[in-house]
């Protein structure tokens, strides 16, 4: 891929802008973890663009300070926008991890005071909702939002093998597997990645990332030591994923994990994912002898239509779900029916319409132990908040049963369970509705629609 100059820079402005015709010549680069900030800053200037990084205490690599750089913490929202407007030309791209800040170690500037209301209402929803409210908060402040897609091209993966080896028949198959779930999922706010192996699903990434899904595969494949290697990981954006912020990504580090998985190889959306450390990741994948390569959105078949929609609801408890506890059973649901084609997902966590987690390979049980740690910002760790949402007919045979379930849930600090089955599947958890009253959680059963 050609390389332009600092003018292409400006050639796919945010939506909504208008283009500029003038060229580019500086830009602000807001800096969370990870190499990608400095991989952005290194691309501008090898074209005589300039840059000046905004870097988040305790975030950032200590390494942009090569650059012209700001460093600034979460609560200094004043001198964050008021130096990427000076020192980036009012222009600016997101680029980097971030964690959940420490607010006790905030040192709030009257900035941060005065948008206080609008970050809080920020930070409610899916990462496509925050995203996109982070996108317009910066734009509403006058800056132009670019992603890392437009300041550095030539990070995308392009639809081609990528290194010696590309992906089998049988790899192709998962891929279309895993493509297919994405494209389900998608409208959803979930499955940016998804692993399968053999024609099944493994895993789905929720509100982990993709590292932890992938750690969790290792760590389910490491107790089937015969299988072998076999499997692919597919990773692309959702749809309406805001791109400019959260155009997904990989590295060596991920080529490394994949091989820990014991999967033979990766497939990627052209076009729609960054490729950091080409060639260092290309490098590792060849050497681990794993496939990687990228494949167009298009690959992704229409699964066959499975009906699974959900009857009225039954109050099994004493307890009721508030209005938003609906919504979260609305969505879980919703995700089942969209899974039921592919043989996968008889449970789902859902938190403020934003789904958590949701279980493919693992046992329902498994997923609830993770949940906890997958609480949203803003979300108190003392506060009863979030539904499981899993088939009736679904526990495992002599290890969980719905009261054990209700125990799980309650450990996670979920506020209720709604099941949806057969009468005879749900006349269980009828049964031990006094287990969920005593955890405190609401219990609603929904028949099955022929």
């Amino acid at each position: 891929m050609s390389r332009p100059g600092p003018a292409a820079l400006a050639r796919r402005p945010p939506a909504g802008a208008p283009a500029p015709g003038d060229s580019i010549d500086r830009i602000g680069i807001l800096a969370g973890g990870g190499r990608l900030p400095l991989m952005l800053a290194e691309s501008v200037t090898a074209r005589r663009g300039a840059v000046h990084i905004v870097g988040i205490e305790g975030e950032a690599d200590a390494a942009i300070s090569r650059f012209p750089h700001t460093w600034v913490n979460w609560g200094q929202i004043g001198r964050m926008v008021a130096t990427l407007r000076s020192e980036g030309g009012g222009r600016m791209v997101i680029a980097g991890g971030v964690r959940r800040p420490d607010l006790w170690k905030l040192r709030p500037d009257w900035g941060f005071f005065r948008t206080l209301p609008l970050i809080l209402g920020m930070l409610r929803g899916g990462d496509d909702s925050v995203l996109s409210r982070v996108v317009r908060f910066f734009e509403a402040n006058g800056l132009e939002v670019h992603g890392a897609h437009d300041v550095a091209p030539e990070l995308l993966v392009e639809g081609a093998r990528l290194g010696a080896l590309g992906l089998d028949g049988q790899s192709r198959t998962d891929a279309e597997l895993g493509f297919a779930v994405r494209a389900a999922l998608g409208p959803l706010d979930a499955g940016q990645a998804v692993v399968a192996a053999g024609g099944k699903v493994l895993a789905i990434e929720g509100a982990e990332g993709t590292d932890a899904m992938l750690a969790r595969v290792a760590a389910m494949r490491g107790e089937r030591p015969g299988d072998g290697r076999s499997g692919v990981l597919a990773k692309g954006p959702k749809p309406g994923q805001e791109l400019r912020v959260d155009m997904p990504a990989i590295g060596p580090r991920t080529v490394e994990q994949v091989a820990s998985a014991g999967l033979a190889g990766m497939a990627l959306e052209s076009g729609a994912v960054l490729l950091l450390d080409r060639g260092n990741a290309v490098s590792a994948a060849d050497s681990l002898d794993l496939a990687l390569e990228g494949l167009p959105r298009s690959l992704a078949p229409a699964g066959t239509r499975v009906t699974t929609a959900a009857g009225p609801a039954r109050i099994l408890g004493r307890l009721r779900p508030s209005p938003r506890d609906a919504v979260d059973i609305e969505k879980g649901l919703a995700a089942m029916e969209r899974l039921a084609a592919f043989g996968t997902g008889h449970a789902v966590v859902v938190a403020r319409a934003y789904i958590l987690a949701i279980a493919a390979g693992e046992s329902m049980l498994a997923m609830l132990e993770r949940t906890h740690a997958l609480r949203q910002w803003g979300i108190g760790a003392r506060r009863r908040i979030g539904v499981l949402v899993c088939r009736a007919d679904s526990l495992e045979d002599g290890k969980a049963n719905p009261a054990t379930l209700f125990d799980y849930a309650a450990a996670q600090g979920l506020a209720g369970v709604a099941a949806i089955g057969s009468p005879e599947a749900l006349a269980a958890f009828a049964e031990t509705a006094h287990r969920a009253d005593a955890q405190g959680l609401f219990l609603v059963a929904h028949g099955e629609r022929p």
